[in-house]
C-alpha cells in the first residue's frame, strides 16, 4: 500500500527538521523520513548554535515558525553575546548546547506538529511521473507518494570518512551508513554532482584536563532567548576553556603531514576555508606562533569535551600525540578521534530561487547538499525549501526572501546566482544591508510574511504582536518625552558624553553613542526593561546609516522589479559578452537584480540586457522595434 503525503522530507538533520516543521505549518501533510529516528537533530560537529551572522539566521528561522531557536533555548549550557564591544547593531548571540538535550528538544518540537509524521527508513529512489518527482521508495520496499520532496541528506550522499591514509570508512558521519543509491539516481537525470570535504576535531575526557592551567570563559549572566515566542527555562551554564597550540604541536604535524588524508593525497576535494584543519593552519600560516584551542562541554551529563580548533584527518595515534603538547592537556585521554569526510553535493546554480531543482521539478534541496557548511545555513535553507515544497503541493505561489529582508535571503541568493567554489558559510560581510539585518529586529522584518503565509499559531501571533507593539510604544515615548538638564547630564556624563544645559527629548539624547535609551526613559518616569528597549535604542543610534541602507535597498527592489522573460535566449543576445551569455544561460535569473549579482555580468552587459528586453517587449506588443 502506498501512503500519500503532500510533502516528504528526506533527512532529519538541521535542514530536514526545519523543512518538515515549516511544510507542516504551511498546511501540508508532511512525512519526515530519516535513517535513524534517534539522531533527529543530531549535532554532528560543534555543539553550538549561533555566532556572527548565524545567530541572526537562528532568530529569522524562529520568527517564521522554525524550531532551531526554541531547541537552543531548551538545551543551551552556555550563552554569550558576541561583538558587544562593537555596538548593539552587530551583536551576535551564540549558545553552547547539550547535545542530548538539543536532539531531544528537536524531536519533541517536531512531534508537536499535528500534520507531521516521522518514520525511519533509507530512501533509495525517487518516483518520477511526467518528468516530475512524485514520491520516494525506501530500501525495504516501501513507497510513499507526494507532490513535493525535500532532500536534506547532509554529508550522507556517498560519504566517506578519512582517518589518516589507511582508514577509509563509507559513512555519512561516524557510526551512520552513507546514502549511495539516491545520489546515483539523481545523477542519472543529468544533475551535476561534485565533491566537498569537511572535518571534525577529536573529543577528550574533561577529567583528564588540567583546567587550572587554562583561561576560563563563563557565559553571560543576563538572560537571553533565541525564540520570540517561548520563554523556556534554561539549563545551568557551564564554562568553556581557552588554550593554545605551540611549537611542539607544529613540529609533530610537519613531521607527520604525509600521514594526513588531505596532504597525503587520499582527499582531493575542497574544504571550508573559514574552518580549516590544524594541518591547513600549520601549512598556510607558517609564521603563526600559536593557534587558539577552545575546550567546549558536550553536555551536562558527560565529562566529554569538544576540542574546537583542532579539526584533523591525521591517524588517531598522531592526534593523541599532538593533543598532549597543548598546555593543560599533557595527560589527556582522547575519547574519539577527529576525522575528515568527503561527500557529494549539487552545485546550487542548478536550483531556482525557491530551492527547486530545475532538472527534476518537485525536488527541493537544502543544506550541505547545496554546498554549504554550518547548522544555521542548513536550517535557513530547510525552512525556505519546506515552505516552497508546501506551496508547490498546495498550488500556491513560491516564496523568496529578498536580500534586504533576511540573511536567509542573502544565503539563498548567493547560492543560486553566484554558486560555490568552497563550502559556503555566512558572514555579515556577505550582506549589503547588515545594519538592516540584525538579530534584534528579525521578528519585525519577518512577521508580516509569517502572518501572510499562516505559519504561526494564534498564541504565537498574539505574543509577536504584543512584543512589537510594546517596542513601538517605547519608541513613541522616546520621541515624546523630555528629560530635564540636570537628570540628563547625570546620565550623559556617567557614560562619557557631554552635558546639556536645557531639557532635551529622549530620542535626541538616545542617539549619543554609549548612552542607554532605557536608562533615559526610566529617568523620565517610564517603566521599561533593557530587552524591550533594544530595538528603539539601535534605531535611534544608527538612524542616519539605516536611512542610507533603506535607500539602497529600494534601488535594489527597483532592479528586482525589472523582470526578465523566462523564455529569453541569452546565448543569442550578441550585444552581451560571451561570458555573460553563458553565465546568464546557466543561472536563468528572474530579474535584473538577480542578473546583477552573477559574477562575470558587467554593468554594460546589464544595460544591453535592458535594451534587448525592452526591444523584445515592444516587438511582442506590435509597437515595432526602436534604435
Amino acid at each position: 500500500m502506498q501512503e500519500r503525503y503532500d510533502v516528504i522530507v528526506i533527512g532529519g538533520g538541521h535542514a530536514g527538521a526545519e523543512a518538515a516543521a515549516l511544510a507542516s505549518r504551511a498546511g501540508a501533510r508532511t512525512l519526515l523520513l530519516t535513517q535513524n529516528l534517534e539522531t533527529i537533530g543530531q549535532m554532528s560537529c560543534n555543539p553550538a548554535i549561533g555566532g556572527i551572522a548565524k545567530g541572526t539566521v537562528v532568530r529569522e528561522v524562529d520568527a517564521l515558525g522554525g524550531i532551531m531557536g526554541r531547541a537552543t533555548d531548551l538545551a543551551r549550557i552556555q550563552f554569550r553575546m558576541l561583538n558587544r564591544s562593537k555596538g548593539p547593531a552587530v551583536w551576535s548571540p551564540r549558545a553552547q548546547c547539550d547535545r542530548g538535550l538539543y536532539r531531544r528538544a528537536v524531536r519533541a518540537l517536531l512531534e508537536r506538529r499535528p500534520n507531521l509524521d516521522l518514520a525511519q527508513g533509507t530512501v533509495a529512489g525517487l518516483t518520477i511521473e511526467g518528468g516530475e518527482v512524485r514520491g520516494v521508495t525506501t530500501q525495504d520496499g516501501r513507497r510513499h507518494s507526494a507532490r513535493a520532496v525535500v532532500l536534506t541528506a547532509g554529508t550522507f550522499l556517498r560519504g566517506v570518512i578519512h582517518l589518516g591514509l589507511d582508514t577509509r570508512v563509507p559513512a555519512g558521519r561516524a557510526g551512520d551508513a552513507p546514502t549511495v543509491e539516491l545520489a546515483q539516481v539523481i545523477e542519472r537525470y543529468g544533475v551535476t554532482v561534485e565533491r566537498f570535504k569537511t572535518g571534525t576535531p577529536p573529543r577528550i575526557d574533561g577529567r583528564s584536563v588540567d583546567l587550572d592551567r587554562l583561561f576560563r570563559q563563563d557565559g553571560d549572566a543576563k538572560p537571553y532567548w533565541f525564540s520570540f515566542y517561548e520563554r523556556s527555562i534554561h539549563p545551568a551554564q557551564l564554562p568553556c576553556y581557552l588554550t593554545w597550540t605551540g611549537d611542539q604541536l607544529r613540529d609533530i604535524i610537519v613531521a607527520q603531514l604525509r600521514q594526513s588524508a588531505l596532504y597525503g593525497g587520499a582527499i582531493s576535494s575542497l574544504g571550508p576555508r573559514y574552518c580549516p584543519s590544524i594541518e591547513d593552519k600549520i601549512v598556510k600560516f607558517p609564521d603563526a606562533v600559536r593557534h587558539q584551542v577552545f575546550l567546549e562541554p558536550e553536555g551536562l551529563d558527560t565529562c566529554e569535551m569538544y576540542v574546537n580548533g583542532l579539526s584533523t584527518s591525521l591517524p588517531a595515534g598522531v592526534q593523541l600525540e599532538f593533543l598532549r603538547t597543548v598546555p593543560g592537556l599533557e595527560s589527556v585521554r582522547m575519547t574519539r578521534p577527529g576525522y575528515a569526510i568527503e561527500y557529494d553535493y549539487f552545485p546550487p546554480t542548478q536550483l531556482t530561487a525557491s530551492l527547486e531543482l530545475r532538472a527534476l521539478p518537485g525536488l527541493f534541496l537544502a543544506g550541505q547538499v547545496n554546498g554549504t557548511t554550518g547548522y544555521e545555513e542548513a536550517a535557513g535553507q530547510g525552512l525556505l525549501a519546506g515552505i516552497n515544497a508546501a506551496a508547490r503541493a498546495l498550488d500556491r505561489d513560491p516564496v523568496t526572501l529578498p536580500r534586504d529582508l533576511a540573511f536567509i535571503g542573502v544565503l539563498v541568493d548567493d547560492l543560486v546566482h553566484r554558486g560555490v567554489d568552497e563550502p559556503y558559510r555566512l558572514f555579515t560581510s556577505r550582506s549589503e544591508y547588515r545594519l538592516l539585518l540584525r538579530q534584534d529586529n528579525a521578528l519585525r522584518r519577518l512577521l508580516p510574511l509569517a502572518e501572510r503565509l499562516s505559519l504561526l499559531e494564534d498564541q504565537e501571533l498574539d505574543a509577536a504582536q504584543r512584543r512589537l507593539g510594546r517596542e513601538n510604544d517605547i519608541m513613541a515615548e522616546a520621541q515624546s518625552l523630555s528629560l530635564d538638564a540636570t537628570s540628563a547630564t547625570a546620565i550623559l556624563t556617567q557614560h562619557g558624553s557631554t552635558a546639556v544645559g536645557e531639557p532635551r527629548r529622549i530620542a535626541e539624547l538616545g542617539r549619543r553613542p554609549g548612552v542607554p535609551t532605557a536608562e533615559l526613559l526610566r529617568a523620565a518616569g517610564a517603566e521599561v526593561g533593557e530587552e524591550e528597549c533594544e530595538w528603539a535604542d539601535i534605531e535611534l543610534k544608527y538612524a542616519g546609516y539605516l536611512v542610507r541602507e533603506r535607500t539602497n535597498a529600494q534601488r535594489l527592489a527597483e532592479l528586482n522589479g525589472f523582470l526578465l522573460p523566462e523564455s529569453l535566449t541569452y546565448r543569442s543576445i550578441l550585444t552581451l559578452s560571451y561570458e555573460s551569455r553563458e553565465k546568464l544561460h546557466q543561472a536563468r535569473p528572474r530579474s535584473l537584480g538577480q542578473a546583477s549579482r552573477i559574477p562575470g555580468v558587467s554593468p554594460s552587459d546589464l544595460q544591453n540586457l535592458v535594451v534587448e528586453v525592452l526591444r523584445s517587449r515592444r516587438a511582442s506588443s506590435g509597437e515595432g522595434c526602436f534604435t
